[in-house]
């Protein structure tokens, strides 16, 4: 390659002393070494006698000018080593007029360092025996001989500028496997060649040739690892000719870059690498690339992405005037044959970071055609004067054919010393993301004397309650307390005023002011840290107000804790959990009712607002009502409170695309794949980012690396299932589980078992028998379970219940008035004894939302929470986590997942529509997707939210075609009815998703709407069994309401006013609720509690006037219920 200076620099090799030598006569030999580089001998050193230590001063310096106008070069110093030759002088013997030579060995020394800015090194080179030499055979207790050599030079080679700026390029040959089978050991020796061209500064591209291959029979692997050798011939050491510290170390074909690194290729490697052909050459060549060099190097990769690598063979004959059996190759063209080419991708060496690509790429013919035409313009150009063009034009090259016919392939390596593409370190990509979402630690609360300050006056506020509680007691008796209830206000006005009397007059109100007052004063010091006089009357004004406030508020806490234990406790309510307020949220996005979906979102995040994934949440739903400024905000947030998490730095990266903050998403995206390299989707996602910035060579990076990681983990799972089936085989207890629905689960299978005529334990009694037994037994009981859900649902198009579900009561008498505590259990009652081992505890209490009336909240838990509650604590919810991911669907055949219908499932996850159809374009054209059920499927549920019925529909046909049994398929179908108000098909399309022994993802509404067409229908039994299923799988305010109706309906009233008050439990500010539970009160005869249930109603704005009326009609029937009468 070109120089980086015009002046001369010189090298110098110092060789200082020689260990454990020995010669052909003895122990103490008159040795010499001689220093040779570039094929030219550069001094000898004088005689020295070997100690009889095997030691040898030489002290011998040779110089290696170095000049740009001839001679040696920079290059040379980086792919030629020097050799340092020792030699034994054999004493003269008589008549003889020479003094006889013998090589004893020699050494290698690799002056690459000069080439990385050192100006000195010092090594100690082994020196390897040449065949026949003593050197062989060590002394006893003496290591391997070797020489100390010492090089410097007067000044750097390269400047620290230059040093930086270039590069170095290093090309392993490793072997061409599978070779043509007219390939033979015997006969006509022939040189096998490999070369490849490299770009230079000048007019000429630097050529590599690889020479002298070792054609192999099959029979055995190449060993791993195995030393690297000099592309140099004519070396006379064998040990000499590997290059130190460079072996070559092989690697999983997964991670190869070539052509042959998939799955399937495995078996064809094996065979081919182990008893097929092979011709093994294990060279290493280099080139030093100035710093132009890489620029044009680099250009050249952008130009060309597929480089040629030629093989040919050219027959070896003996020169006449040559040595007896000396090979040389003739120096004619035409004697090539077999010519061939394989092309190396190498546009992943302009991926950010990579500096090395290995695999094993396909020989083809080579033809000057085909040649060209992956070749830029701009490299034709430059290969006039190349190889390529030394043949006639050939139409058809059939020696060259022989190698797709054995299916031929070469292994190599390219490699870097310094990436052409720097990349980010993770360390810089965590501090863009911290200077760009400053980590938001929660607040530390005080915890030195202010709580203690909070906890005296709560101290001292109980002991004044107690002693005040006691005056009323003193004065009016405790009996009289316990009757407040039949003490009408002006009495209860009256009281109150003759206790204030009282303590005025006996001085226990000013003693109980002074008894508060170091409490208080100690709040204001503490809490508020007030230690000095207020600047102006305003300032005191506005903390006494302040403090006043917070007074009083925990003067609420303290007496809230200190209730007596004869006093009647509150009504006890259902609490709600941060799952149950997800799932209502969910019900209210799906009904397009945003404004109470953000309700539930925001007190989710008042809740918890540590808690990311309630702020994930959230911005997935400002997402869906495209509110992005606002999403941002929400995952930027959960970024703050986890720079770690993945999710989080995706969603914010995909914000920053949808805002056009192109830089930033970049940021985020490349954070995301150094945190977690095997994330699929974070790959995916950073490729679709570089295809919007038209960065084809990193978009293909991306790409290349999320399908690697995808394929990685297929086959890690392929293998664990192997070895789970195995365990199975062998007879590992399974250990059941019962889901919701009573059903039998596995981990590797979702089938259900309810039926007519029950569940069949078919687990417990496969358990014993042989494997071949159990498999027959499985399938005949799938038959079966499939053929009775088929034929039931064509009879009834109701999915049939199991034996444990219970049915409503065909007889069951109505009671007008409330029922004593030892009335039986309802049905329903039954019913929700069932559902506490499947469902979740709830937590939190519900914040929002109108107060219950005194009088109806106790009433309504005597009717539900007496008789139900004190059998369960409160009610309880299945945690509807599971509601929002889809379930494994084992029973269903899938097509292999692409790393791009992974990114779909994702995005659609978090509503990121706007990116979807961006990756379903690579979906479509991706080999491994194209059209599939799930992606007809996709292009159906966005249209659906864009309210696009036809294309929905369109869509779905589709997707039903290609997988007809599909729960799916046929849940957005009824989706799509029922939104398009055909609530006929609707109503097919859900009975037919719930037969279905698979669950579909949407379980939950499918139920929901299903149920509200049976009311429609006034198919109240169907109706009240769907909605019964929804309570159990997800209860919510929405379930419950349904079961109430049905039960109403059905003239049920005890269940109807059980279940309607588990809804307003759930949700207190839905106006249907309360209109459903003031008829059920009118029907029952309550008076008071209807007209309070009527006063809500009207309260909340009831918008179905057809039931507003019902209710005018039932109050006129009864007589009461409206106070306005």
């Amino acid at each position: 390659m070109d120089q980086t200076s015009s002046t001369m620099k010189t090298v110098h090799i110092t060789v200082t002393n020689g260990y454990d030598l020995k010669g052909f006569k003895g122990d103490t030999p008159v040795t010499f070494v001689r220093a040779e580089f570039n094929q030219t001998v550069l001094g000898d050193s004088s005689k020295v006698t070997v100690s009889p230590e095997g030691t040898a001063k030489y002290n011998f310096t040779s110089n290696i000018d170095l000049s740009p106008d001839g001679g040696s070069a920079l290059d040379d110093l980086a792919h030629k080593p020097l050799f340092l030759t020792v030699t034994e002088v054999l004493p003269k013997e008589k008549k003889q007029k020479d003094e006889k030579t013998l090589i004893l060995g020699q050494a290698v020394v690799d002056l690459l360092p000069l080439l990385e800015g050192e100006e000195s090194f010092e090594t100690t080179v082994p020196l390897h025996p040449v065949p026949g030499s003593p050197l062989e055979t060590p002394l006893p207790g003496s290591k391997q001989c070797s020489l100390d050599v010492k090089v410097f030079v007067a000044e750097p080679l390269l400047t620290p500028a230059q040093v930086s700026a270039s590069n170095l390029l290093k090309v392993t040959l490793e072997a061409a496997y599978s070779v043509p089978e007219s390939f033979i050991p015997v006969g006509p020796q022939q040189n096998y060649m490999v070369g490849l061209q490299v770009p230079s500064v000048g007019e000429k591209d630097y050529t590599m040739i690889f020479k002298n291959g070792n054609l192999k029979l099959g029979g055995e692997k190449e060993p791993v690892p195995r030393p690297k050798k000099w592309p140099i011939a004519n070396i006379l050491a064998p040990g000499a000719s590997n290059i130190p510290d460079e072996f070559i170390v092989g690697g999983p074909y997964e991670e190869e870059e070539g052509e042959l690194n998939h799955p399937e290729d495995r078996e064809f490697r094996n065979q081919a690498e182990c008893t097929k052909k092979r011709i093994v050459w294990d060279l290493e060549s280099r080139c030093f690339l100035h710093p132009f060099a890489v620029a044009s190097f680099q250009k050249r990769i952008a130009d060309c992405r597929l480089w040629p690598v030629e093989i040919t063979r050219v027959p070896l004959v003996v020169m006449p005037k040559a040595k007896p059996g000396k090979l040389e190759k003739i120096d004619d063209e035409n004697q090539l044959s077999f010519h061939g080419v394989a092309y190396i991708n190498m546009v992943p060496l302009l991926y950010p970071g990579v500096k090395k690509i290995r695999g094993a790429f396909h020989v083809y013919p080579y033809l000057d055609g085909t040649v060209f035409e992956k070749q830029a313009p701009s490299i034709k150009s430059q290969s006039s004067d190349t190889p390529l063009e030394s043949e006639a034009p050939l139409s058809h090259n059939l020696e060259g054919q022989q190698y797709i016919e054995a299916g031929t392939y070469i292994v190599l390596e390219i490699q870097l010393e310094k990436a052409l593409v720097p990349k980010r370190m993770p360390e810089e990509l965590a501090r863009r993301v911290k200077e760009m979402i400053p980590p938001r630690p929660p607040l530390t609360r005080r915890t030195g004397g202010a709580q203690k300050a909070v906890s005296d006056y709560h101290t001292q506020i109980k002991s004044i309650s107690r002693a005040i509680l006691n005056e009323y007691y003193r004065m009016f008796g405790k009996q009289g307390s316990k009757l407040e209830s039949d003490i009408d206000n002006e009495t209860m006005e009256e009281r109150k005023c003759q206790l204030n009397y009282e303590l005025n007059c006996s001085g226990k109100y000013f003693a109980f002011k002074e008894q508060l007052k170091h409490a208080v004063v100690k709040i204001v010091r503490e809490k508020y840290l007030k230690t000095t006089a207020f600047e102006s009357q305003e300032e005191l004004q506005t903390f006494i107000s302040e403090l006043y406030v917070f007074l009083v508020d925990q003067m609420h806490v303290a007496l809230n804790q200190a209730v007596p234990d004869d006093v009647p406790s509150s009504t006890s309510t259902i609490q709600t959990s941060s799952e149950q307020l997800r799932l209502f949220a969910f019900e209210a996005e799906v009904n397009e009712k945003f404004e109470i979906a953000a309700m539930y979102y925001e007190e989710r995040l008042v809740r918890e607002p540590q808690n990311l994934e309630n702020w994930l949440d959230y911005g997935a739903f400002c997402l869906l009502t495209e509110d992005n400024i606002k999403a941002q905000e929400c995952f930027r947030k959960a970024l703050s409170l986890n720079e770690s998490h993945v999710d989080s730095l995706l969603l914010c990266g995909v914000l920053a695309i949808l805002l056009e903050n192109y830089e930033q998403a970049e940021i985020f995206f490349e954070d995301a794949t150094c945190l977690e390299p095997t994330n699929v989707i974070a790959w995916t996602l950073l490729g679709l980012f570089y295809e919007i910035q038209n960065n084809d060579i990193r978009m293909e990076m991306a790409f290349h690396e999320a399908f690697k990681q995808l394929q990685a983990r297929t086959l890690q799972t392929k293998l664990k299932s192997t070895v789970t089936i195995e365990n199975i085989e062998e007879g590992v207890k399974v250990e059941p589980s019962f889901g919701p629905w009573g059903v039998v689960q596995e981990s590797t299978t979702a089938i259900k078992t309810e039926g007519l005529s029950g569940e069949i334990p078919c687990l417990f009694i496969t358990h014993h028998l042989g494997p071949g037994l159990k498999c027959l037994l499985i399938l005949i009981f799938i038959s079966y379970r499939i053929y009775s859900l088929h034929k039931y649902s064509l009879k009834t198009g109701m999915r049939p219940q199991s034996s444990h579900q219970l049915s409503p009561h065909a007889n069951m008498e109505l009671h007008p008035q409330p029922q004593g505590p030892n009335t039986a259990l309802s049905s329903l009652d039954e019913f929700l004894e069932e559902s506490p081992k499947a469902q979740s505890e709830s937590q939190e209490p519900m914040t929002t939302g109108q107060p219950l009336e005194p009088s109806l909240v106790q009433r309504s838990s005597n009717a539900l929470l007496k008789e139900l509650t004190s059998k369960k604590d409160t009610s309880k919810c299945q945690d509807s986590s599971a509601f929002f991911s889809p379930p494994t669907q084992h029973a269903i055949a899938q097509p292999p997942v692409t790393i791009f219908m992974e990114t779909i499932r994702f995005l659609m996850k978090v509503n990121a529509v706007q990116f979807v159809h961006r990756v379903l374009a690579h979906e479509l054209l991706c080999p491994q997707g194209g059209p599939s059920c799930e992606y007809y499927l996709v292009l159906a549920q966005t249209h659906l939210l864009k309210k696009d019925f036809a294309k929905t529909e369109e869509y779905l046909q589709q997707a039903a075609q290609m997988d007809y049994l599909n729960p799916n398929v046929w849940g957005v179908k009824g989706h799509l009815y029922f939104l398009s108000g055909n609530h006929a098909e609707a109503k097919e399309c859900y009975e037919r998703t719930i037969s279905f022994v698979v669950d579909a993802s949407e379980m939950h509404f499918i139920f929901l709407r299903l149920g509200h067409i049976y009311l429609e229908e006034k198919e109240y039994e169907n109706a009240k069994r769907t909605y019964m299923h929804a309570c159990k799988r997800s209860p919510s305010c929405l379930t419950w309401l349904g079961l109430g109706i049905a039960c109403y309906r059905l003239e049920e009233l005890t269940e109807a006013e059980d279940a309607l008050s588990e809804a307003n439990a759930l949700n207190n500010c839905n106006a249907e609720v309360w209109a459903y539970l003031a008829l059920v009160c009118l029907k029952v005869g309550r008076q008071l509690e209807a007209e309070q249930a009527y006063k809500y109603t009207i309260k909340l704005k009831l918008k179905d006037q057809a039931l507003l009326e019902e209710i005018h009609t039932v109050q006129e029937m009864v007589g009461f219920g409206n106070p306005s009468f």
